[in-house]
């Protein structure tokens, strides 16, 4: 049965990306568009956006002000993508989130809440738009405002709520919660008060009829201290309509045997061709040309919670055995600036390249061994998604998706020929050294190693699988809501 969504988010791949929020973003509603659904992308007009995209104004809300609504296509699909304007708060440049400073915008509060206030009005069809969707899909803080709205709302939709990254909870201070002239029951712990502050994200996880998360792992793990930001209670309240769904990877980008980036395309049944990518790699790298060197690579950003400082410590160790390091991503200064000096060191042995280039990302995939992805914490991840289609083994900690991921290359796994990865469990130094020493040790044995690598490469990390998944939590969301306002009318009646 087709159902209308609005897919609401703060950004989308291509138009605009920071994160993994752009990749679902740009990725899911192609999916469920392609299983037959009406789904329609609502997202701010920043310029960049626009620029990106062939887009026509289909409503004007406040001329002066440049507030309107325009339309078109997301780019590389059909899916229709409403894009909100307004002069002040979207046509800046740069960082969707943050200033030239690095710091949050003064007025993001203002400017998601108009986001959120839009996609009330969309969803309850008031905008002249002719549209009104069945279910209403919210992706981080940045839209936790709507489903607390649409609570207030006769006949409104469902609604579903996607955690992508905990962390990030959109909580400012008790004065911007008067200036933004909410309904007063909001301010509440059972709403959105947390702490004496107001929160977003609360919006979301107190009021959509279902909530959910980029994997099944971290739905638990938010649950508990250690990933809830305080959060962990009211998500174990919760805890009956939350679920964990594997974010996807676009299969047509990052597929190895029609990679346009890549030298010498391969499938799992040519994978010795892969070897030709690793040659190449190491010349773009600059390190020296040697096919049976072990080469490790990380990819992503320079920040402690991706562990690179576990990296970092493990290099004297690293440098005193055969292997190659490559390093390519930005972040902390202090981590850019020693892994410059580590390169200057052992030049022929350490490369990094500082910031991001997708060209350099799919060869990283292509030619290196072990992929290594230490994180603290992960909701979802990749990366080692990326690296199994491509046959580079990832190493990963068990936390969030890389644990629902990635099989360990443990006796049971090798033995069923399940093995896809290296996992380990504590952030520690000695604990990712020892991980690597397993991997280094399973890379001397040619033939185990090409059977890690072919698992990985014959796993389905599609879109299309992730999205009937979220099609059955969409189906779930519409029950819950429909018993409720069967509870309502009785209610009325009584």
């Amino acid at each position: 049965m087709m159902k209308k969504v609005l897919f609401a988010t703060s950004e989308a791949y291509p138009l605009i990306k920071t994160g993994g929020l752009a990749d679902v973003s740009g990725s899911l509603p192609a999916a469920l568009h392609a299983l037959g659904q009406d789904v329609r992308i609502l997202m701010p007009g920043y310029a960049s956006a626009i620029a990106a995209g062939q887009f026509k104004p289909v409503k004007v809300l406040q001329e002066d002000r440049g507030i309107a609504i325009l339309e078109g296509p997301l780019p590389g699909s059909t899916v229709p993508v409403w894009l909100l304007t307004h002069n002040d708060y979207f046509d800046r440049p740069g960082n969707p989130y943050l200033g030239p400073d690095g710091q949050p915008w003064p007025d993001n509060p203002e400017r998601f809440s108009l986001l959120s206030h839009v996609a009330v009005e969309i969803a309850m069809d008031r905008l002249g738009l002719g549209w009104k969707p069945d279910l209403v899909h919210c992706n981080d803080w940045q839209t936790g405002l709507a489903p607390a709205l649409l609570a207030d709302e006769p006949n409104r939709p469902a609604t579903v709520f996607t955690i992508h990254n905990l962390a990030y909870q959109g909580v400012f201070p008790y004065e911007r919660f008067l200036k933004l002239h909410l309904p007063s029951r909001f301010w509440s712990s059972e709403a959105l008060e947390f702490y004496g502050q107001f929160s977003f994200i609360k919006g979301g996880l107190v009021f959509s009829d279902r909530i959910n998360t980029v994997s099944p792992t971290y739905a638990k793990e938010i649950q508990s201290p250690e990933f809830g930001y305080g959060l962990e209670g009211l998500l174990k309240h919760r805890r009956a309509r939350l679920s964990g769904i594997l974010n996807g990877i676009d299969a047509n980008a990052w597929n190895p045997a029609t990679d346009p980036l890549i030298p010498v395309n391969y499938d799992v049944q040519s994978i010795a061709s892969r070897r030709y990518n690793k040659l190449a790699l190491q010349k773009s790298f600059r390190l020296n040309q040697d096919e049976t060197i072990f080469v490790l690579a990380w990819v992503g950003r320079l920040v402690q919670q991706k562990g690179i400082d576990l990296i970092i410590d493990l290099l004297p160790q690293l440098m005193r055995m055969p292997l190659q390091m490559i390093v390519l991503g930005s972040g902390e200064a202090r981590y850019e600036q020693t892994l410059r000096q580590w390169a200057r060191l052992y030049p022929d042995r350490i490369a990094i390249k500082l910031g991001y280039d997708e060209a350099s990302a799919h060869l990283v995939e292509a030619g290196t061994d072990l992929f290594l992805m230490p994180s603290r914490f992960e909701p979802c991840g990749l990366n080692q998604m990326y690296s199994q289609r491509y046959g580079a083994v990832p190493l990963v900690r068990r936390v969030g998706g890389l644990a629902d991921t990635v099989a360990d290359a443990n006796p049971i796994h090798l033995g069923a020929g399940t093995a896809t990865g290296i996992v380990f469990d504590e952030a520690t130094a000695d604990a990712l050294y020892q991980a690597i020493g397993r991997g280094f040790a399973l890379y001397q044995n040619p033939m185990v190693w090409r059977k890690i690598q072919q698992a990985g490469m014959s796993k389905d990390f599609s879109w299309e699988f992730s999205a009937q998944h979220y099609l059955t939590l969409y189906d779930l969301a519409l029950n819950d809501r429909a018993k409720a306002e069967s509870l309502l009318r009785r209610a009325a009646v009584s």
